[in-house]
């Protein structure tokens, strides 16, 4: 009578014990059996010897004894990284573990030793996806901003359109709000006597008063930027000390004493183009034409900032409606992904120049860990939601969104597409429309109000604990001079 009993699967091959030992983080140990061991063994030293050569043997008949006594210990030891790696990955599999970050040993694997007839036992530390519940989703109620496109919205958008299509002229001295200042220089840890970072051409832009004088070099927020400029010309060095920001993608500058140095080599000041010649490079034909054409962008951002404060509502209900343990620690690609993954928001959603934009990430850098935690909350939160909600996300979806970047960047599709997969990001872009798409689920059984854009921004400005004057009205956004640069 033939064995009817079940063939051994991969996940079979070895023992797995899950336990819980902190927010969010579990310990795997596991066991590797001795036959898998020396099947494994067997296997990398069969193969040793069908490749391997040495003097007075043809290739592939080198003698078992010798091969172990030349490489056995080479073979036993990658032999474990491979036994390490194949466990780890059939466990996470088996066990449905989804990790965030890298595992941890508990103990070095360096200190294990592979030895046939024994089992190999290990454990090691991940950093898991939070396991919750969703709050209710219905009948839940959504304020919808009413916002016109006023004709001061266009004059300031053909303003943008004019210094962006500027040209840029080499300047000395005087630096004002706008200009752009460029340079080699390094960045150095406190105690260290080499530069953590160099780069032959660091970018700086002047901040304006709406600023408040805070502007970003590589990256960091620095308040005093505009006052360090006031009286520098080309040729001079400044000095900026900061602290690197506890929730930075880097980890090695998290709360370390920066100093970074930059020698002002060029500088130059946008002259705005005209009105005429803006719209000679669009080729309309005439200024009515163009400014329409402005109205018609507007009015589509306008739809796009209408969904996001929707979105927005949803977003608060569900962090404060959903409660679970985070991974103790911001790991550098947490915080990088979330970073880009802003990035790529206010690029989609236009109004922001490049400059602009990257003095928000700065911003966000500066932002507090409880802060940057609460974003990490909100990311695994969406995540939850679009597997609930089954969300699928199609290549023409992927390309669409890009083409609408590159369009508010001013750059062709494909250039940005190479660009985005060089980065990594269009697996960010992805996910982006895929919980765009899972919120947008929540807002069409929801019950929306409109209420006028006033209100909106009182209850904007509430919500922030703010309650200026300022905050009951659109702040216009300052525009940077970004034009184009001389050859």
């Amino acid at each position: 009578m033939p064995d009817e009993s079940p063939a051994t699967t991969d996940q079979d091959k070895y023992d797995v014990k899950i336990e819980d030992v902190g927010p969010a983080k579990k310990r795997l140990t596991i066991t590797v059996p001795p036959d898998v061991i020396a099947e494994k063994i067997e296997e990398s030293m069969g193969t040793l010897a069908t490749q391997t050569t040495l003097p007075g043997f043809r290739k592939g008949h080198a003698p078992k004894a010798l091969l172990e006594r030349r490489f056995g210990t080479t073979v036993r030891s990658e032999t474990k990284n491979q036994l390490v790696a194949d466990a780890y990955s059939t466990a996470l599999d088996q066990h449905d573990v989804k990790p965030v970050g890298e595992p941890e040993p508990v103990q070095p694997l360096d200190d294990l030793k592979l030895e046939v007839g024994k089992p190999l036992t290990f454990a090691l530390d991940v950093e898991v996806v939070p396991q919750f519940d969703l709050p209710d989703l219905e009948k839940l109620e959504v304020k919808k901003p009413v916002m016109d496109v006023p004709d001061q919205h266009i004059d300031f958008e053909l303003q943008r359109q004019c210094l962006q299509l500027g040209e840029s002229q080499p300047i000395d001295s005087d630096f004002r709000e706008g200009d752009r200042l460029l340079g080699p220089g390094s960045t150095t840890l406190e105690g260290e006597q080499e530069p953590f970072f160099t780069h032959d051409n660091i970018d700086i832009i002047v901040p304006g008063a709406e600023d408040g004088g805070r502007g970003q070099i590589l990256g960091l927020l620095v308040d005093n930027l505009a006052s360090l400029l006031a009286d520098k010309t080309v040729g001079d060095t400044i000095t900026v000390e900061t602290v690197g920001p506890e929730a930075h993608e880097r980890v090695e500058i998290r709360g370390k004493k920066l100093t970074v140095e930059i020698t002002l080599r060029e500088a130059y000041r946008v002259n705005p183009a005209t009105i005429d010649a803006v719209v000679e490079h669009y080729g309309l034909a005439s200024e009515g034409i163009l400014r329409e054409q402005i109205k018609l962008a507007l009015e589509q951002r306008r739809d796009e900032e209408q969904r996001n404060a929707m979105r927005q509502q949803v977003y608060d209900y569900l962090a404060h409606a959903v409660d679970f343990g985070l991974p103790e620690a911001l790991s550098a690609r947490q915080a990088g992904r979330m970073l880009e993954r802003q990035r790529l928001e206010m690029l989609y959603q236009g109004g922001m120049s490049i400059d602009e934009v990257e003095t928000r990430l700065a911003e966000l850098r500066a932002e507090t860990e409880a802060q940057s935690r609460d974003r990490l909350k909100l990311s695994f939160i969406l995540h939850r939601l679009a597997e609930h909600f089954d969300i699928q996300v199609s290549d023409q979806e992927v390309n669409g969104r890009i083409a609408a970047i590159a369009a508010q960047r001013g750059v062709r599709p494909d250039k940005l597409r190479a660009e985005l997969v060089q980065s990594g990001g269009i697996t960010q872009i992805a996910s982006q429309i895929r919980e765009h798409k899972a919120v947008d689920r929540v807002i069409d059984q929801a019950t929306v109000t409109e209420i006028p854009s006033e209100e909106w921004n009182e209850l904007v400005a509430q919500r922030a604990g703010a309650h200026s004057e300022e905050a009951e009205t659109p702040k216009k956004k300052t525009t940077k001079k970004t034009g184009k640069k001389k050859q």
